[in-house]
C-alpha cells in the first residue's frame, strides 16, 4: 500500500494530497524560484503528476505561468503556495511546507550557479539541472 500525505495552504481552505513517494527531492537556487518563494533558496519535491491531487478547495486555486515552464499554483483566498506543474518535465513540485508529514530529504542542489546562499551541507551543487531533465549536468564546488 502506498503512503498518503496531506497539506495545505496557509489558511487551509485548499488541501492537496500526494501519494507514492517522490520522484527527487531537494533545493531550487534560480531566481525565479527564489523570487516565487521569497526566500533564498526553495525547497521541492517533485511528484508523478499521477500522484498529486487537489482534495479540497479547486476552485480557490489560482495559477501564475511567468515562463512557460512552470505552472505555479497557489490559493487565492490566502496567497500560500501549492504545487507547481512542469510539464515539459513530467514532473509537480510539491513545496515541501506544504506537505509537512513527507519527510524531507533533499538529495541534490539545482541551478546552483545562481545561489545568493552558499550552503555547505555535502550534497551534490549543479550548475543548473540533472542532464536527464535537460540541463548540463554539470557539478560546481561547494
Amino acid at each position: 500500500m502506498s503512503e498518503v500525505h496531506s497539506g495545505s495552504c496557509f489558511c487551509g481552505a485548499v488541501s492537496i494530497e500526494v501519494t507514492g513517494a517522490p520522484e527527487a527531492m531537494g533545493y531550487c537556487h534560480c531566481e525565479s524560484c527564489r523570487s516565487w518563494s521569497a526566500g533564498p533558496v526553495n525547497a521541492f519535491t517533485l511528484w508523478k503528476p499521477a500522484n498529486v491531487r487537489i482534495t479540497r478547495g479547486s476552485d480557490l486555486i489560482g495559477r501564475f505561468n511567468k515562463s512557460g515552464n512552470s505552472d505555479r499554483q497557489y490559493c487565492t483566498r490566502c496567497g500560500g503556495h501549492l504545487l507547481t506543474e512542469h510539464p515539459a518535465l513530467g514532473l509537480t513540485d510539491v513545496f515541501a511546507a506544504t506537505i509537512p508529514g513527507v519527510a524531507f530529504a533533499p538529495a541534490v542542489h539545482v541551478n546552483y550557479a545562481e545561489a545568493v546562499l552558499r550552503i555547505r551541507d555535502g550534497l551534490p551543487k549543479l550548475r543548473d539541472f540533472p542532464a536527464e531533465l535537460g540541463g548540463s549536468g554539470q557539478a560546481v564546488p561547494e
